[in-house]
Protein backbone atom coordinates (compact mmCIF):
# COMPACT_ATOMS: atom_id res chain seq x y z
CA UNK A 1 0.00 0.00 0.00
CA UNK A 2 1.75 3.18 -0.78
CA UNK A 3 1.80 6.46 1.11
CA UNK A 4 2.66 9.67 0.98
CA UNK A 5 5.36 11.67 3.46
CA UNK A 6 8.28 11.06 5.83
CA UNK A 7 8.33 7.64 7.59
CA UNK A 8 10.49 8.77 10.49
CA UNK A 9 12.67 5.80 12.47
CA UNK A 10 13.56 6.43 16.13
CA UNK A 11 16.43 4.78 17.30
CA UNK A 12 16.17 4.74 21.21
CA UNK A 13 16.87 2.79 24.27
CA UNK A 14 17.77 4.40 27.96
CA UNK A 15 21.29 2.58 27.90
CA UNK A 16 24.10 3.54 26.77
CA UNK A 17 26.69 1.61 24.83
CA UNK A 18 24.17 -0.44 23.16
CA UNK A 19 24.52 0.28 19.53
CA UNK A 20 22.10 2.96 18.32
CA UNK A 21 24.19 5.62 16.81
CA UNK A 22 26.22 3.08 15.00
CA UNK A 23 22.59 1.23 14.12
CA UNK A 24 20.81 4.40 12.87
CA UNK A 25 24.10 5.86 10.66
CA UNK A 26 24.30 2.35 9.34
CA UNK A 27 20.39 2.36 8.54
CA UNK A 28 20.54 5.54 7.05
CA UNK A 29 23.46 4.91 5.03
CA UNK A 30 22.42 1.82 3.55
CA UNK A 31 18.84 3.54 2.29
CA UNK A 32 21.06 5.87 0.86
CA UNK A 33 22.54 3.52 -1.49
CA UNK A 34 19.00 2.16 -2.23
CA UNK A 35 18.50 5.27 -3.78
CA UNK A 36 16.05 6.86 -0.82
CA UNK A 37 16.27 10.51 0.18
CA UNK A 38 17.69 9.94 4.46
CA UNK A 39 17.58 12.83 6.75
CA UNK A 40 18.76 12.77 9.90
CA UNK A 41 18.41 14.26 13.55
CA UNK A 42 20.52 13.80 16.45
CA UNK A 43 18.90 15.01 19.95
CA UNK A 44 21.56 13.48 21.87
CA UNK A 45 22.72 16.91 22.61
CA UNK A 46 25.39 15.83 25.14
CA UNK A 47 27.38 13.13 23.38
CA UNK A 48 26.82 13.84 19.83
CA UNK A 49 28.09 10.49 18.69
CA UNK A 50 25.37 10.42 15.16
CA UNK A 51 26.53 13.67 14.62
CA UNK A 52 30.36 12.96 14.91
CA UNK A 53 29.72 10.01 12.63
CA UNK A 54 28.54 12.75 10.18
CA UNK A 55 31.43 14.70 10.29
CA UNK A 56 33.93 12.29 10.26
CA UNK A 57 32.46 11.04 6.79
CA UNK A 58 32.23 14.32 5.12
CA UNK A 59 36.26 15.37 6.26
CA UNK A 60 36.88 11.81 5.08
CA UNK A 61 35.19 12.29 1.88
CA UNK A 62 36.43 15.69 1.28
CA UNK A 63 39.89 14.62 2.32
CA UNK A 64 40.41 11.88 -0.36
CA UNK A 65 37.94 12.88 -2.94
CA UNK A 66 34.98 10.20 -2.67
CA UNK A 67 31.74 10.24 -3.76
CA UNK A 68 29.59 8.72 -1.10
CA UNK A 69 26.10 9.41 -0.23
CA UNK A 70 25.39 11.93 2.84
CA UNK A 71 22.22 12.38 5.01
CA UNK A 72 20.52 16.21 5.27
CA UNK A 73 21.86 15.96 8.71
CA UNK A 74 20.65 18.49 11.96
CA UNK A 75 22.02 17.99 15.99
CA UNK A 76 20.65 19.79 18.63
CA UNK A 77 23.52 22.05 19.96
CA UNK A 78 24.20 21.89 23.87
CA UNK A 79 21.59 24.36 25.71
CA UNK A 80 23.48 26.80 27.32
CA UNK A 81 21.16 28.51 29.57
CA UNK A 82 20.73 28.80 33.43
CA UNK A 83 16.45 27.94 32.96
CA UNK A 84 15.65 24.65 32.38
CA UNK A 85 12.55 25.64 31.12
CA UNK A 86 13.93 28.07 28.21
CA UNK A 87 16.50 25.18 27.29
CA UNK A 88 13.42 22.62 26.68
CA UNK A 89 11.75 25.70 24.86
CA UNK A 90 14.44 26.15 22.70
CA UNK A 91 15.50 22.73 21.99
CA UNK A 92 11.91 21.67 21.16
CA UNK A 93 12.25 24.83 18.21
CA UNK A 94 15.25 23.73 16.86
CA UNK A 95 13.34 19.87 16.61
CA UNK A 96 10.24 21.40 15.02
CA UNK A 97 12.21 23.01 12.60
CA UNK A 98 14.46 20.10 12.05
CA UNK A 99 11.39 18.23 11.44
CA UNK A 100 9.62 21.05 9.37
CA UNK A 101 12.51 20.79 6.80
CA UNK A 102 12.75 16.96 5.83
CA UNK A 103 8.69 16.34 6.19
CA UNK A 104 7.75 15.68 2.54
CA UNK A 105 11.42 15.75 0.96
CA UNK A 106 12.72 12.90 2.44
CA UNK A 107 11.79 9.56 2.08
CA UNK A 108 12.68 8.64 5.52
CA UNK A 109 13.78 10.45 9.08
CA UNK A 110 16.13 8.63 11.17
CA UNK A 111 16.42 10.11 14.82
CA UNK A 112 19.29 9.17 17.09
CA UNK A 113 18.04 9.46 20.98
CA UNK A 114 20.04 9.88 24.10
CA UNK A 115 20.68 6.62 26.58
CA UNK A 116 18.51 8.81 28.96
CA UNK A 117 15.00 10.17 29.47
CA UNK A 118 14.54 13.69 28.52
CA UNK A 119 11.41 15.55 27.30
CA UNK A 120 13.14 15.24 23.53
CA UNK A 121 13.62 11.94 24.13
CA UNK A 122 9.79 11.59 24.71
CA UNK A 123 8.41 13.47 21.78
CA UNK A 124 10.64 12.03 19.65
CA UNK A 125 9.27 8.61 20.50
CA UNK A 126 5.84 9.94 19.84
CA UNK A 127 6.69 11.12 16.44
CA UNK A 128 7.94 7.46 15.57
CA UNK A 129 6.58 5.17 13.00
CA UNK A 130 9.40 2.32 13.59
CA UNK A 131 10.94 2.80 16.65
CA UNK A 132 14.52 0.29 17.02
CA UNK A 133 15.25 -0.31 20.15
CA UNK A 134 19.24 -2.24 19.96
CA UNK A 135 19.85 -4.39 22.70
CA UNK A 136 22.51 -5.93 24.21
CA UNK A 137 22.53 -9.44 24.18
CA UNK A 138 22.71 -9.92 27.71
CA UNK A 139 20.99 -10.55 31.11
CA UNK A 140 21.86 -7.15 32.63
CA UNK A 141 21.26 -5.18 29.45
CA UNK A 142 17.23 -6.69 29.45
CA UNK A 143 16.37 -4.75 32.61
CA UNK A 144 15.66 -1.60 29.88
CA UNK A 145 12.71 -3.96 28.87
CA UNK A 146 11.51 -5.49 32.42
CA UNK A 147 12.94 -6.75 35.10
CA UNK A 148 13.04 -10.26 34.70
CA UNK A 149 13.03 -13.59 37.26
CA UNK A 150 16.83 -14.69 37.08
CA UNK A 151 15.40 -18.34 37.60
CA UNK A 152 12.21 -18.39 35.52
CA UNK A 153 13.29 -15.61 33.10
CA UNK A 154 10.07 -14.46 33.23
CA UNK A 155 9.43 -10.93 33.15
CA UNK A 156 8.01 -9.20 36.38
CA UNK A 157 7.31 -6.07 36.31
CA UNK A 158 8.16 -3.71 32.76
CA UNK A 159 10.91 -1.37 32.96
CA UNK A 160 10.71 2.96 33.24
CA UNK A 161 11.92 2.77 29.21
CA UNK A 162 9.18 0.10 28.20
CA UNK A 163 6.41 2.50 30.35
CA UNK A 164 7.59 5.70 27.90
CA UNK A 165 6.82 3.40 24.82
CA UNK A 166 4.00 2.45 25.74
CA UNK A 167 2.94 6.59 26.84
CA UNK A 168 4.30 7.53 23.34
CA UNK A 169 2.24 4.55 21.66
CA UNK A 170 -1.16 6.00 23.44
CA UNK A 171 0.07 9.76 22.86
CA UNK A 172 0.39 8.71 18.84
CA UNK A 173 -2.91 6.93 18.88
CA UNK A 174 -4.70 9.53 20.28
CA UNK A 175 -3.13 12.25 17.83
CA UNK A 176 -3.39 10.41 14.50
CA UNK A 177 -5.02 7.29 14.98
CA UNK A 178 -1.82 4.96 14.15
CA UNK A 179 0.86 2.74 16.16
CA UNK A 180 4.07 2.49 16.84
CA UNK A 181 6.17 -0.61 14.79
CA UNK A 182 8.32 -1.06 17.61
CA UNK A 183 11.45 -3.59 17.11
CA UNK A 184 13.64 -4.86 19.46
CA UNK A 185 17.10 -5.58 18.18
CA UNK A 186 19.15 -8.17 19.25
CA UNK A 187 22.70 -6.60 19.06
CA UNK A 188 26.36 -7.89 19.89
CA UNK A 189 24.89 -11.19 19.41
CA UNK A 190 27.94 -13.81 20.31
CA UNK A 191 29.26 -16.13 17.77
CA UNK A 192 28.96 -18.83 20.37
CA UNK A 193 25.94 -19.94 22.21
CA UNK A 194 25.46 -19.70 25.90
CA UNK A 195 22.83 -20.42 28.62
CA UNK A 196 22.77 -16.14 29.15
CA UNK A 197 21.75 -16.16 25.40
CA UNK A 198 19.67 -19.06 25.21
CA UNK A 199 17.55 -16.88 28.86
CA UNK A 200 17.78 -13.71 27.07
CA UNK A 201 15.88 -15.10 23.52
CA UNK A 202 13.37 -16.87 25.81
CA UNK A 203 12.73 -13.78 28.19
CA UNK A 204 12.77 -11.68 25.21
CA UNK A 205 9.74 -13.59 23.79
CA UNK A 206 8.08 -13.56 26.55
CA UNK A 207 8.31 -9.57 26.76
CA UNK A 208 7.68 -8.94 23.22
CA UNK A 209 4.38 -10.82 23.48
CA UNK A 210 3.51 -8.88 26.91
CA UNK A 211 4.62 -5.58 25.02
CA UNK A 212 3.40 -5.52 21.93
CA UNK A 213 6.85 -5.37 19.98
CA UNK A 214 8.74 -7.72 17.79
CA UNK A 215 12.71 -9.29 17.98
CA UNK A 216 15.02 -8.94 15.29
CA UNK A 217 18.42 -10.58 15.20
CA UNK A 218 21.16 -7.90 14.57
CA UNK A 219 24.69 -7.32 14.86
CA UNK A 220 27.03 -9.89 16.35
CA UNK A 221 29.92 -8.07 18.33
CA UNK A 222 32.46 -6.76 15.25
CA UNK A 223 35.78 -4.97 15.47
CA UNK A 224 34.91 -3.10 12.05
CA UNK A 225 32.62 -1.10 13.33
CA UNK A 226 34.77 0.54 16.15
CA UNK A 227 37.48 0.61 13.79
CA UNK A 228 35.39 2.58 11.25
CA UNK A 229 33.85 5.46 13.58
CA UNK A 230 37.08 7.33 12.91
CA UNK A 231 36.53 7.76 8.92
CA UNK A 232 32.59 8.00 9.19
CA UNK A 233 32.63 4.92 6.27
CA UNK A 234 30.60 2.27 6.60
CA UNK A 235 30.34 -1.94 5.68
CA UNK A 236 28.15 -0.61 2.84
CA UNK A 237 30.90 1.84 1.55
CA UNK A 238 33.73 0.77 -0.93
CA UNK A 239 36.33 -0.29 2.09
CA UNK A 240 39.86 -0.60 0.25
CA UNK A 241 43.28 -1.80 1.49
CA UNK A 242 44.01 1.56 2.34
CA UNK A 243 41.27 2.20 4.89
CA UNK A 244 41.18 -1.36 6.20
CA UNK A 245 44.87 -2.24 6.54
CA UNK A 246 44.31 -5.43 4.56
CA UNK A 247 41.55 -6.81 1.87
CA UNK A 248 37.78 -6.56 3.42
CA UNK A 249 37.21 -9.53 5.43
CA UNK A 250 34.03 -12.40 5.72
CA UNK A 251 33.70 -10.52 8.75
CA UNK A 252 32.77 -7.15 6.81
CA UNK A 253 30.85 -9.41 4.14
CA UNK A 254 28.59 -10.99 6.96
CA UNK A 255 27.87 -7.20 8.90
CA UNK A 256 26.42 -6.44 5.67
CA UNK A 257 24.01 -9.30 5.47
CA UNK A 258 23.05 -8.68 8.99
CA UNK A 259 21.91 -5.19 8.03
CA UNK A 260 20.23 -6.31 5.11
CA UNK A 261 18.84 -8.33 6.86
CA UNK A 262 17.82 -6.38 9.90
CA UNK A 263 16.35 -3.74 7.70
CA UNK A 264 13.86 -6.33 5.70
CA UNK A 265 12.85 -6.95 9.55
CA UNK A 266 11.67 -3.35 10.19
CA UNK A 267 9.31 -3.92 7.32
CA UNK A 268 9.49 -0.31 6.20
CA UNK A 269 6.88 1.25 3.62
CA UNK A 270 8.14 2.61 0.61
CA UNK A 271 5.94 5.63 -0.89
CA UNK A 272 4.69 5.48 -4.30
CA UNK A 273 6.43 8.86 -4.95
CA UNK A 274 10.16 7.28 -3.92
CA UNK A 275 9.15 3.75 -5.69
CA UNK A 276 9.12 6.36 -9.05
CA UNK A 277 11.94 7.70 -8.21
CA UNK A 278 14.52 4.81 -7.72
CA UNK A 279 12.65 2.68 -10.88
CA UNK A 280 13.50 6.02 -13.06
CA UNK A 281 16.93 6.28 -11.56
CA UNK A 282 17.84 2.19 -12.18
CA UNK A 283 16.39 2.97 -16.21
CA UNK A 284 18.58 5.86 -16.52
CA UNK A 285 21.53 3.94 -15.27
CA UNK A 286 20.63 0.91 -17.44
CA UNK A 287 20.28 2.66 -20.38
CA UNK A 288 23.49 4.66 -19.54
CA UNK A 289 25.28 1.03 -19.41
CA UNK A 290 23.71 -0.35 -22.59
CA UNK A 291 25.11 2.71 -23.84
CA UNK A 292 28.49 2.72 -23.20
CA UNK A 293 28.31 -0.86 -24.20
CA UNK A 294 27.29 -0.37 -27.90
CA UNK A 295 30.21 2.11 -27.76
CA UNK A 296 32.62 -0.23 -26.96
CA UNK A 297 31.36 -2.60 -29.52
CA UNK A 298 31.11 0.07 -32.20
Amino acid sequence: MGRSGTHVIVVGNEKGGSGKSTTAFHLAVYLMYQGFRVASIDVDSRQQTLTQYVRNRRKWAQAHDLQLPHAMHFHLPPSKSDSIKENQRLEFDLFRQAIIEVEGDADFLIVDTPGFDTHLTRLAHSLADTLVTPLNDSVIDLDVMAHVDPVTGDPREMSHYARLVQRARTERLSIDGRTIDWIVVRNRISMLPSRSAKMVLAALDKISVRLGCRVADGIAERVIFRSLFPTGMTVFDPLDEELLGGLPSMSHLSARQEYRQLVEALRLPVSDKAAARIAAAKALAESAGSATKFEHMA
